[in-house]
């Protein structure tokens, strides 16, 4: 869930260089994301991963991520967020609504490459 498109590229790219095969549903807002998880998530498959930014239009990803902590079928997913921010806050709350990593989006493309292996070591799990 990221509303940046130049961010979901670069998690694109960053999952492939590092070989996580995912089909990827992006979702643009923090509305669009709760009306997946009350609809379109009872139709797929239980997500390996959620990649969360906090920061969404319309709802903020932390509400998306109580509304996700609800739900019968996504309350257990592995999520990652994914945030400009580095407050400490912002990291607390998320670790008490049950994220499993939080990463700070970086600055550099080499640092935001590296992204997909930690990535691709939780699908693993």
């Amino acid at each position: 869930m990221e509303d940046n498109p130049a961010d979901v590229l670069l998690i694109r790219e960053a999952l492939e260089e590092h070989q996580v095969r995912a089909d990827v549903y992006v979702l643009s807002d923090g509305e669009k994301a709760m009306r997946f998880v009350d609809t379109d998530a009872k139709a797929l498959p239980s997500p390996d991963l959620v990649i969360l930014d906090l920061n969404l239009p319309r709802k903020t990803g932390r509400e998306v991520l109580q509304h996700i902590r609800k739900n019968e079928i996504l309350s257990s997913a592995r999520v990652v967020v994914l945030s400009s921010s580095d407050a400490p806050k912002d990291m607390e709350e998320s670790l008490r609504l049950g994220i499993t990593k939080y990463i700070r989006k970086p600055s550099s493309l080499v640092e935001f490459m590296s992204i997909g292996g930690v990535l691709r070591e939780l699908v693993a799990k």
